[in-house]
């Protein structure tokens, strides 16, 4: 039996920024998870990401990604756009600045008995702590169609379950989605020597443009000196944030997608949905679409996002009645505290209750500062 002020379930960046803090500040910490287990493992060697190097995991706001940079020599337009590989070098150096060792077993059950918590592991170890904060991994929520069950087994995957595109050469690819992820696994897949791909979503055709993050700043900003601050805003506000949030994000995507994609072989049905599945004998998949139009693919893949669901998350299976929720959302005190007392939820999970900028590596130091701030005032 292991013994712990604090347990943190998850290893991403979310986990691993509110554990270095939390170390930092004199808590006595265990960690838990696959150290950027979903970043390794779902997200595949080609891709490149969407932030600065002024994102980074530490609430410290000293082992920052620029300081990793510095110490490497390295200038910031040299990794401009930074490659998946060289976050994870940074993550990898972030945790061994920080003393910041992780256990890798997985929770089995989570409970909590005479104001205590308890998690059983995988091992048969068992972990007791005071406070526990869970960060669950977005591939938990996966999100696909109603459609997708009726796919033949290995004809289908959600992008984060797609990593690698050896086997779509010369393959007919329906692609589902118009965001990054739709944009970025289209021109992999072409690089790959697919046959020919057809991307559908709902929304107008994406602008291709440099775009700046900055203005997410001040609402992180003032969500740590400002309690409550995005549920406190007018619903009006909220709106007009997300509305720039989904330009910025979603229907902008980045510049350097467009000399990789090269539209020869790449169609887009903008405006349009699946409305009909079918399969052929020889495991073909035939679609019509909400315009009257008709494809078929040999491949068929998901880039349809993630949609929180707590009851996928399966260690918390055992106080999921005690936990008061919205939309499959956690509801969240001003510090991430579930309704159960000791129990913090954060990352992805918290965005209904904190903006959606906590979808991103952006919101996890101010994430980790109220989490910490909050462990603190309670002794």
């Amino acid at each position: 039996m292991i013994d712990t002020q604090l347990l943190v379930i998850g290893a991403g960046p979310y986990a691993l920024s509110t554990a270095a803090l939390a170390r930092e500040r004199g808590i006595h910490t265990a960690i838990l998870g696959s150290p950027m287990g979903f970043w390794r493992t779902n997200m595949p060697t080609g891709m490149l990401l969407r932030s600065g190097p002024d994102w980074h995991l530490d609430g410290a706001a000293t082992h920052t990604l620029e300081a990793y940079l510095a110490e490497r020599g390295i200038e910031a337009r040299e990794v401009d756009p930074i490659p998946i590989g060289f976050f994870l070098e940074y993550a990898d150096w972030f945790r061994k600045a920080k003393g910041v060792e992780v256990r890798e077993e997985l929770v089995d059950t989570l409970t909590k008995e005479n104001g205590r918590f308890e998690a059983s592991l995988a091992s048969g170890e068992r972990i007791r702590a005071d406070v526990v904060v869970s960060a669950p991994g977005i591939r938990t929520y996966a999100n696909v169609p109603d459609w997708a069950s009726s796919l033949p087994a290995g004809y289908a995957a959600h992008t984060c379950d797609l990593v690698r595109f050896d086997d779509m050469a010369d393959a007919r690819v329906l692609i589902i989605g118009g965001r990054q992820s739709a944009y970025e696994w289209a021109a992999l897949i072409k690089e790959h020597g697919a046959a020919r791909i057809d991307i559908v979503h709902r929304h107008e055709i994406p602008r291709f443009e440099r775009v700046s993050w900055k203005f997410v700043d001040a609402h992180v900003e003032q969500t740590v000196s400002m309690p409550g601050y995005w549920r406190n805003l007018p619903k009006s506000e909220q709106d007009a944030i997300a509305k720039r949030f989904w330009e910025v994000g979603r229907l902008t995507l980045e510049y350097w997608l467009t000399p990789r994609l090269e539209w020869a072989g790449i169609k887009r049905w903008p405006g349009t949905e699946v409305v009909e599945v079918t399969q052929s004998g020889d495991d073909e998949v035939h679609v019509r679409l909400s315009d009257s139009t008709r494809l078929t693919a040999d491949r068929v893949v998901f880039a349809s996002g993630y949609r929180a669901d707590l009851g996928k998350v399966s260690y918390l299976a055992g106080l999921l009645a005690e936990i008061e929720l919205s939309n499959g959302f956690p509801v969240l005190d001003n510090a991430f505290q579930t309704s159960v007392e000791g129990l913090y939820i954060t990352g992805f999970s918290a965005t209904q209750d904190f903006g959606p900028f906590f979808g991103f590596v952006k919101g996890a130091p101010a994430a980790a500062t109220l989490i910490v701030r909050d462990l603190l005032s309670r002794n």
